[in-house]
């Protein structure tokens, strides 16, 4: 059946292998709604288990597997035996706050000498700078540990080798061909590493770091000789699973187990810091992968966009329950003031876009939109036009970018190659994401050579505009069985995408405008079964007016299965996406 989607997205019904499916079923006694779903997946039935219940130790590679590890691990190593100040400096965002929470809990069961440095996104900018280290020398830094940046910021770390400052770094992001001078440098996106573990984040990274440190130290007697108990690292994967949710790295392999792991371990609510602001977002059901990425982790981001940079990182490390509550709340009133902030740019940019739009690139531009916003902008204008979109805030002579991207075009690598023709200043990221500085005078220049990256690339648009759909259930199938079923192929995420399908045949019976960014819809089924659902306006324009102005009609739905736990009751919703109305 052709389905008329109202926001133009084609609905594709996927095919499930039927022998797979009776395979799964028959020999591992799952029910067979979900062996649909694993075969859909390709999950054969002999990696079944590893994947409904993925453990660190069945993915967990030798860490030395990534180029300068062993080399890294010896350098601070030797640094602590020197009693060297340490400084660790993170990225602003929450995989920087993360990793530099990993790397700095870890030390605390070791060593005292050192201190955190978050640079200022507007003052800094981004990663190691010159002014940061002016800034850490002040401090009497005498070794330096960059986690989620450094790999391509040469000036910087050049001065740092000037003022005998040995340096160390620990990244995920795209690398140049040339490497800053560093005493080692472990990231497994530089071009000669073969560990290929390119898909991790900054705090899978820091977490491999610490696993192969803490070995070396227990295989040189150091917690013997100290008298130290050897931490459990599992304790960090807490850490390592907020990193990797908000930095939407793919969830597959180590990813996957990280972040089911992990998510096991934030539930014991250990890290002061994340018990504190799950109690302050007022976070009262089981946290998921839902609540890190939408309501923790854009709080722990708001100190870096809008407020002080080192907030994140500073609730993530306390131990104080005072000083966490001070920091939690804090960054709650940020994120507030943020969204507010947002929505006056959104609807300013969104008119700049829409004249853009024909273009294979959407280019905006504003001098007077705060620079830490700009990067949320682009995710939604990308989401809602389905093009790579590229953002900037131009103050002075030098503006900042953003670009968020689609699949198919890798924008990171994009960005360093217009930094190699001297087009940009500085900039880098990964495959969906990048940032930049630019001279005003070539953002236009930027624009050209971005689209021309674009066509000489030659994404699949159509990849890009529709909706995967698992299958078709029937009203009555959306029940709390359905949605347990669903919930084991979790955590979901860029990767491993949550299962969609199609509601046929709805009547509205009734419409609630709950707050400016949701409604929540009541349907009857021609047998009298009633549907709850809901729909979250932003981006979703097209859905909310359709079903404001066909009340009369019926309506195919298109969406995914949520649980609302509220009041001690459970309801089981969908979350509409699309819909299209029936003829």
């Amino acid at each position: 059946m052709k389905y008329q989607s109202v926001t133009g997205k084609e609905w594709i019904l996927s095919n499930y292998n039927e022998n797979l499916a009776l395979e799964i079923s028959q020999k591992l006694g799952i029910d067979y709604f979900l062996s649909k779903l694993l075969s859909i997946r390709k999950i054969t039935a002999d990696n079944c288990n590893s994947y409904l219940n993925p453990k660190i130790k069945e993915f967990m590679p030798n860490p030395s597997v990534l180029k300068d590890m062993d080399l890294a691990v010896d350098t601070l190593i030797k640094a602590i035996k020197d009693n060297k100040r340490i400084c660790i400096l993170g990225d602003y965002d929450v995989d920087g706050a993360s990793s530099t929470a990993i790397i700095v809990n870890f030390l605390k069961n070791i060593y005292s000498n050192f201190f955190i440095y978050i640079p200022d996104r507007q003052i800094d900018g981004y990663g190691p700078s010159v002014s940061s280290l002016k800034n850490i020398i002040e401090k009497k830094g005498e070794f330096l540990i960059t986690v989620d940046c450094g790999t391509t910021s040469f000036e910087a770390l050049d001065y740092a080798n000037q003022n005998n400052i040995d340096v160390l770094v620990i990244d995920h992001h795209q690398a140049e061909i040339k490497l800053p001078k560093c005493k080692a440098l472990v990231n497994p996106n530089q071009i000669d590493d073969k560990s290929n573990l390119g898909y991790l984040c900054a705090a899978g990274v820091s977490f491999l770091f610490i696993v192969a440190l803490n070995r070396s130290l227990r295989e040189g007697k150091f917690y013997n000789d100290k008298n130290i108990n050897e931490p459990d690292l599992y304790d960090y994967l807490d850490l390592v699973a907020l990193g990797t949710i908000c930095d939407v790295v793919p969830l597959i392999d180590l990813n996957r187990a990280f972040v089911y792991q992990g998510i096991q371990i934030l539930k014991k609510r250990k890290n002061i810091g994340i018990k504190t602001l799950i109690d302050v977002a007022d976070i009262k059901e089981s946290p998921d992968t839902y609540h890190i990425g939408f309501l923790l982790g854009p709080r722990i981001n708001a100190g870096g966009r809008i407020g002080q940079s080192d907030l994140g990182a500073n609730l993530l490390t306390t131990q104080d329950p005072k000083k966490s509550y001070e920091i939690a709340t804090t960054l709650d009133s940020l994120n507030k003031k943020r969204k507010l902030i947002e929505e006056d740019i959104l609807n300013e940019a969104y008119l700049l876009a829409e004249k853009e739009k024909s273009n294979e690139i959407i280019l905006v531009a504003n001098k007077f939109w705060h620079e830490g916003i700009i990067g949320i902008i682009a995710s939604r204008i990308k989401e809602r036009f389905s093009k790579p979109t590229i953002v900037i805030s131009s103050t002075k002579n030098i503006a900042k970018g953003s670009c968020r991207s689609i699949f198919g075009f890798d924008i990171g690598l994009a960005i360093l190659a217009a930094k190699q023709n001297g087009i940009v200043v500085k900039g880098g990221g990964h495959k969906m994401a990048a940032g930049f500085s630019i001279e005003e005078n070539k953002i236009d220049d930027l624009k050209n050579f971005l689209i021309s990256k674009f066509k000489s690339a030659k994404p699949n648009f159509t990849q890009n505009n529709f909706i995967e759909i698992d299958g078709i259930l029937s009203a009555n199938a959306v029940n709390e069985k359905t949605y347990e079923e669903i919930s084991k192929l979790g955590p979901f995420g860029s990767g491993n995408s949550e299962p969609k399908f199609i509601v046929e045949n709805l009547s509205l019976i009734k419409i609630n405008f709950e707050n400016d960014f949701l409604i929540k819809v009541l349907f009857k089924n021609s047998s009298g079964l009633y549907l709850h659902g809901i729909c979250f306006k932003n981006n979703k324009e097209k859905v909310v007016d359709y079903i404001k102005n066909f009340k009369n009609h019926k309506f195919h739905i298109a969406g995914k299965l949520s649980c609302n736990d509220w009041n001690k009751q459970r309801v089981i919703e969908f979350i509409i996406e699309d819909i299209s109305l029936t003829h």
